[in-house]
This record gives C-alpha cells, sequence and structure tokens, in this order.
C-alpha cells in the first residue's frame, strides 16, 4: 500500500512573467502560492515541467537543501525552493529558477514584474512539514483561456 503525502500544484494561470498556480496539502492543511517558468515544451532551463505526478525526494547539496521534483522525463533538479520571480528571460522578464517551483504566502508585483513573495518562509513551512514523508506531486492545470500549445 503506498503511502505517500499528495502535494498538488493547480496552474490557474500563465504568461511570459510566470506560471502562477496553487500548491497545497491537504493532509497536512498546507496551502501556498507557485510560482514556475512559462511553459516551453519541457525544454530545460527555459519550461515549467510538464503536468503529471512525480516522486518528491529530499535533496541536499553545498547550496540547496530543498524537495527535489524526481523522474520528469529529460529534466535533472528540479527544485522547490525560494524566490520570488520566473519570467521568461528572453521576453526581458527577471527569474530565479531554471525549470524549478517557487513558492510563496502571496502573489503580488516586484518592479512590475508578477512574482511570489514572503517565499523564504513559505519554503521553510513547506519543508518543515514535508521532511522524513514520502510524498509525491500531481501537477495539473486549469487555464483561464482555452489551453493552447
Amino acid at each position: 500500500m503506498d503511502n505517500s503525502i499528495n502535494v498538488y500544484l493547480t496552474r490557474h494561470r500563465r504568461s511570459d512573467q510566470g506560471t502562477e498556480g496553487i500548491l497545497s496539502v491537504p493532509a497536512l492543511g498546507f496551502s501556498c502560492f507557485t510560482l514556475e517558468l512559462p511553459w516551453r515544451d519541457n525544454r530545460p532551463n527555459i519550461s515549467c515541467i510538464p503536468f503529471d505526478t512525480y516522486p518528491l525526494g529530499w535533496r541536499v547539496s553545498k547550496k540547496w537543501q530543498a524537495f527535489h521534483v524526481q523522474k520528469v522525463p529529460n529534466r535533472s533538479y528540479i527544485l522547490i525552493h525560494a524566490g520570488n520571480f520566473a519570467g521568461a528571460v528572453k521576453k526581458g522578464f527577471k527569474t530565479h529558477v531554471q525549470g524549478c517551483v517557487l513558492l510563496g504566502r502571496r502573489m503580488g508585483r516586484i518592479q512590475g514584474q508578477r512574482a511570489v513573495l514572503v517565499s523564504r518562509a513559505t519554503v521553510r513551512q513547506f519543508n518543515a512539514i514535508l521532511k522524513g514523508k514520502n510524498a509525491r506531486i500531481i501537477i495539473k492545470e486549469l487555464w483561464e483561456e482555452k489551453h493552447a500549445a
């Protein structure tokens, strides 16, 4: 029997300033906002990852201690971490990610660009409630407009 905790990431808005969503862990009473790169056909370093279900693991390196979205086709080191921006650099927007998922307590703007806010504290809380547990992330998309590729 699989005893993994389900982490749901529901994407609801996309633009060149990033892909916005809600991350929730109903079993543990947690939810927050997310920001990822725009969809660019799952290309490394410039795209969010495809919607699907993936295992989560804890990754420790010299730079990071974070949850890692595992088994993403043609991708590696997809972390859930702190940051504010996830825009398309080629369109002139700032980014703090190369495919990862940013968490924040609320959405807002910094210097005119969409951003997640109160990110470090939100990531600390997420890490604390899930650390040491088996978990998987289920990514779904609910676009405001018709789903156009």
